[in-house]
């Protein structure tokens, strides 16, 4: 499901709180998201008391410098959650545009709940990463896991992918995650992606919180298996998570950079084809460049390495200077073995 061919990224439309707590905004999203080329719709199932607590205490208020500075946790999440009543219609809705549809649980009773769905894939949230018996659990359940690195150093990571060994479930896929909102471009250090491949053995890829779409397409080049990058209908509709999200068009555009990445990536070619053998006409060779007439030597005034590439090797070069040719030779002429005196 995930990265069914050697070059084919799976791009992950996020969901999250851009349903402006409307399940139409919603369900249209689900189709702007297929129109836009990407693979699959992802959901998060949470309610505000299952992922924080209402409490005015100083600890739970943001106050690092984000776009959501001054709210409480559970204000926060109780704006952003998609209801959990909505989960079955938009499956389906998914499932009918030839969508893969999976969600990021943030407890048990979201597992069980997602389960019941029959929840092809699960995502671990960037700031869960640390909650082992969640991942554990979701773990068990034998489906595909996928888990983004966020706040998380290279213990973590390596605890994370263990706890998910532990269970038997060795579908893993770790994704690079800057948890900003946006980003900022000198964070992404997108180089860690083919390193979480090289130094934990799994597929890798990205899950991109910055502006614009080029941190997809760098990804892509370094072999990301799965990108992942918030949707919005309309950025209109607002909401905690709009300013870093990219709209239908923007995300046709990255999906699309995408594509066209991989073609370009190709394969290792060292292939002589027939295109390339046509071009090789236009390489360099050596040609006669002033007349010589039969006994005469050849020089670095007569004989050069130029285009196009009829004559012989330029490698020839120095075996050939200061023999003797056989026969007059015009200027233009193409210079060939038979033309030499080699006694």
């Amino acid at each position: 499901m995930i990265n069914e061919t050697q070059r084919n990224t799976f791009i992950i439309a996020e969901l999250s709180a851009n349903h402006g707590g409307d399940i139409n905004i919603a369900l249209e999203t689900i189709r702007a998201a297929k129109r836009s080329g990407a693979n699959a719709i992802k959901l998060q199932t949470y309610t505000a008391d299952t992922i924080t607590l209402k409490s005015k205490k100083s600890h739970f208020k943001i106050n690092q410098g984000t776009h959501w500075d001054g709210q409480y946790l559970h204000d926060l999440y109780s704006s952003a959650s998609l209801p959990w009543e909505w989960h079955q219609k938009l499956f389906e809705e998914a499932h009918k545009q030839d969508l893969v549809c999976f969600s990021s649980p943030f407890d048990k009773s979201a597992v069980d709940f997602l389960e019941e769905l029959n929840c092809p894939i699960y995502k671990i949230a960037s700031f869960e990463i640390t909650d082992i018996p969640l991942i554990g659990y979701v773990a068990s359940k034998g489906k595909p896991i996928i888990i983004s690195t966020g706040i998380a150093d290279i213990n973590d990571v390596q605890l994370a992918i263990d706890t998910c060994k532990e269970f038997g479930n060795e579908q893993i896929t770790i994704l690079k995650c800057t948890s900003a909102y946006p980003a900022a471009p000198e964070d992404a250090n997108l180089l860690t992606i083919p390193d979480i491949q090289k130094r934990f053995g799994v597929k890798a890829g990205l899950s991109d919180h910055t502006l614009g779409i080029e941190a997809a397409v760098v990804a892509t080049a370094l072999g990301a298996t799965v990108i992942e990058k918030h949707f919005i209908l309309d950025k209109s509709i607002g909401g905690p998570d709009a300013h870093f999200s990219l709209d239908e068009k923007e995300f046709k555009q990255m999906v699309d950079a995408v594509r066209k990445t991989e073609l370009m990536m190709g394969e290792v070619d060292y292939e002589m084809t027939e295109k390339k053998k046509l071009s090789r006409q236009f390489s360099r060779s050596l040609f006669v460049v002033d007349d010589i007439k039969a006994g005469e030597l050849i020089t670095h005034q007569n004989v050069r390495s130029i285009r196009p590439g009829f004559g012989l090797h330029p490698k020839f070069l120095p075996e050939v200077l200061g023999k003797k040719v056989l026969q007059n030779l015009e200027k233009g002429t193409p210079l060939e073995l038979k033309h030499i005196d080699n006694k």
